[in-house]
């Protein structure tokens, strides 16, 4: 009964993700045509070989706005991230159920040595159920991730 609920979870999820990358071509297409402009002005711009304080403020309001729709953009693929992750562990969730359940045998009992191949297989398969971490602009961040001086 749970990996039915799962199932339909999961469906759920996946069309939802759906929808979100809908939404993300939207934003792009609908941000497209300001960086359009942001070019044209500055082709402009460099015709005339001035900085006008017209092209100056034509830039600015330009520049705003394309960091907002850049920001719209950003927070829908947050979105679509965190619904990835979901569906992820509720793979994850259920492939462990069925193990237990016993629907799913490994086809041999672990060995006490194991090849390199094998671990990097098993390693892989491990990353792919972490989830990944996207700071915002302005984070810190995590400790290790940026280089500066005074350590993390």
């Amino acid at each position: 009964m749970a990996l039915v609920s799962a199932d339909s979870r999961i469906a759920e999820l996946l069309t939802e993700l759906h929808q979100l990358i809908k939404q993300t071509q939207e934003e792009r297409s609908r941000s497209e045509h300001n960086l359009v402009n942001i070019q044209k002005t500055h082709e402009r711009m460099q015709t005339e070989n001035k900085i006008s304080p017209y092209y100056r403020t034509k830039l600015r309001g330009l520049y705003t706005t394309a960091k907002t729709d850049a920001e719209a953009e950003c927070n829908i693929l947050r979105k679509a991230l965190d619904k990835i992750a979901e569906i992820k562990s509720l793979l994850e969730e259920r492939r462990i159920a069925a193990k237990i359940a016993g629907l799913y045998n490994d086809s041999e009992p672990p060995r006490k040595t194991m090849r390199r191949g094998v671990l990097m297989t098993l390693l892989q398969q491990s990353a792919m159920t972490l989830p990944l971490w996207i700071g915002k602009p302005g984070d810190k961040g995590l400790c290790g991730q940026t280089w500066r001086q005074g350590g993390c």
